[in-house]
C-alpha cells in the first residue's frame, strides 16, 4: 500500500506535539515520559536496561535521567557496582505518573473516538507486526 508510512508520519508528528503539550505543564517531554513509564512498568532498573528497551544510546538516557532527578521524579538506588546506575521512581514520580497517565488516556480516547473496539484492536495488532518487522 503506497503512502502507508507517509500517512503514519503525518499522524505521528501531531500526536507527539499533543503529548508534549500535555506533558509540558509538568516540565516533561515525551522522551522524559518514556523513562518514567519504563520505571513504572519494570520497577527499579539500570540505565542500560532503559537504553536497550528504547534502542536509544546510553548518553541520551543519561541526560534524561539527570533531568528527571533534577525534577525529583527519580532517584538513584545504591549499587554494589559503582559503574552501574540503578534508578527508581520517587513518590513524587509515581504521583506525576498517575496524573499524566490519566490525561494521556483521555487524549487516547479523544483520538480514537469513532473507532470500534475491534478497529482499535486491529490497529494495535497491525502496529505490533510493523514493530516486529523493523
Amino acid at each position: 500500500m503506497e503512502g502507508l508510512f507517509r500517512q503514519y508520519i503525518r499522524i505521528y508528528r501531531p500526536l507527539m506535539k499533543s503529548l508534549n503539550e500535555l506533558l509540558e505543564k509538568y516540565q516533561l517531554s515525551y522522551s522524559l515520559w518514556q523513562v518514567i513509564v519504563y520505571l513504572k512498568d519494570e520497577g527499579t532498573s539500570t540505565l542500560v536496561d532503559i537504553s536497550n528497551y528504547y534502542q536509544v544510546e546510553k548518553p541520551s538516557i543519561t541526560r534524561r535521567v539527570h533531568r528527571l532527578q533534577e525534577l525529583g521524579l527519580i532517584d538513584e538506588v545504591p549499587s554494589a557496582n559503582r559503574r552501574e546506575k540503578i534508578m527508581e521512581l520517587t513518590t513524587e514520580g509515581k504521583r506525576i505518573y498517575q496524573i499524566c497517565r490519566e490525561e494521556i488516556t483521555a487524549l487516547e480516547h479523544h483520538i480514537s473516538k469513532g473507532l470500534s473496539e475491534e478497529e482499535q484492536q486491529t490497529a494495535f495488532q497491525f502496529l505490533m507486526k510493523i514493530q516486529d518487522n523493523i
